[in-house]
């Protein structure tokens, strides 16, 4: 299993879309980028698609030859196939970190979550997500809290791996 991704962090956005990508996602890109070598820049996915997503989804190499396969073991000419085919090939930016560890997001991305002078990103496991903070704080957040509002006050979120990998 390759690593992940962990961690929270603010990035200032240039007018050219240039934005630091966190020293630590970037060891993580190079480590599942099976052509990456010392010097080189890791390459990763950008998937923009889903129409009701409001954030970026960054795909290491790894993650996203992942998908690859599943999409491919569909049957080909099904619905399922198409649309994510459409999603994850169509609707996707191949890019690479450049030298300075900053990624060039095109203006179509900013647009699509509306990014301006700052990024958030936010570590998803396999994958990272690049949201407008403001968008983050207000979507992201408040359901995060509508759902724990339902939960009984001593849930332990813990609970959620017990048995996993049993049997």
């Amino acid at each position: 299993m390759a690593r992940r991704f962990r961690g929270e962090s603010h990035h200032k956005v240039d007018t050219k879309g240039r934005v630091s990508i966190p020293a630590s996602f970037r060891r993580v890109l190079e480590a599942s980028d099976s052509n990456w070598q010392p010097g080189d820049n890791p390459e990763l996915v950008i998937v923009y698609g889903d129409h009701r997503r409001k954030y970026l989804e960054c795909y290491t190499m790894e993650a996203i030859d992942e998908v690859d396969a599943k999409i491919d073991a569909l049957p080909r000419g099904s619905m399922q196939r198409r649309m994510l085919q459409r999603m994850f090939h169509g609707q996707s930016f191949p890019t690479n970190v450049d030298e300075t560890g900053r990624l060039v997001l095109p203006a179509k991305l900013r647009n699509k979550i509306d990014l301006e002078n700052e990024a958030f990103f936010i570590a998803a496991g396999d994958t990272f997500q690049i949201w407008k903070p403001e968008t983050y704080e207000a979507e992201e957040l408040a359901t995060t809290e509508e759902w724990l509002d339902d939960l009984p006050e001593d849930f332990d979120p813990m609970q959620y791996l017990d048995g996993i990998g049993d049997g």
